[in-house]
């Protein structure tokens, strides 16, 4: 293995096929993700109808306040502009961000979370195929407006910018699954008091951004979280009974 690679293997927590072996789990899920994508798509009509469904309940609960919020908040375009961005970028960005530190710093800690976002995206893959739903930002009739693309100038729904959104993918929003997935470990693992109080608004910031975009209803956040917590569950009551000493968030020494 030339010089540099083995290097950095060295500095590596696993060595490098425990780091290929993270890279590889996450490929497939993407890949699944790209599937699961295609044949949402192909559920138009259904992924209306579905949406429609959502706004029915939340008006029955009296709690449909979405157009209303975005509406208020147009008036104010750096809020606009900040949720555009945070939407666009911070999904990804700041998750990854925080996985690669986890990996890297926090390693015993690491196969925890990883197992909660595998089973978490197994179950919202299984959401988006069972109930595909359009996305309010789609409903223009209902009063929202796709501030990103209006604003932002930013079309989520283009080859490039695609690649990562799946059109009918709202509930759950997994948005809100990953910011609760990794704001919790992280508010747990951190030590100043101002990085625990900027990880624990995260989620909460992240439900501002994806409602006032018109990217999510309240309900599909909800769902979002849902997933996350069950996630936790099945990784903490099944998984890592298996492999104590590698898989639970706390390992137990051998």
């Amino acid at each position: 293995m030339p010089r540099p690679i083995s290097y950095v293997g060295s500095r590596l927590p696993r060595g490098w096929p425990d780091l290929l072996l993270q890279f590889a789990l996450f490929f497939s899920v993407y890949q699944g993700y790209q599937v699961v994508r295609g044949l949402s798509e192909a559920k138009s009509a259904t992924a209306f109808a579905n949406a429609d469904r959502l706004i029915d309940i939340e008006r029955s609960l009296g709690l449909f306040f979405e157009p209303g919020l975005q509406s208020a908040m147009l008036n104010f375009s750096w809020v606009i502009d900040g949720a555009n961005w945070m939407y666009v970028n911070s999904h990804f960005i700041i998750t990854t961000s925080f996985l690669a530190w986890l990996y890297l710093f926090r390693n015993e800690h690491f196969y925890f979370v990883r197992n909660m976002f595998m089973v978490a995206m197994l179950i919202a893959l299984t959401g988006y195929l069972i109930f595909p739903t359009a996305p309010p930002r789609l409903l223009a009739g209902e009063g929202f407006i796709d501030t990103i693309a209006s604003f932002g100038g930013v079309n989520t729904d283009s080859d490039s910018v695609g690649l990562l959104v799946n059109k009918y993918a709202a509930v759950p929003s997994m948005h809100i699954g990953f910011a609760t997935m990794i704001a919790v470990p992280a508010f747990m693992l951190v030590r100043s008091r101002i990085s625990k109080a900027l990880w624990a608004i995260y989620p909460l910031a992240v439900l501002f951004v994806v409602v006032v975009t018109g990217n999510h209803f309240w309900l599909d956040a909800a769902a979002g979280a849902a997933v996350a917590v069950a996630s936790a569950l099945v990784a903490h009551r099944l998984l890592a009974p298996r492999r104590p000493g590698h898989w639970a968030f706390r390992p137990v020494p051998a």
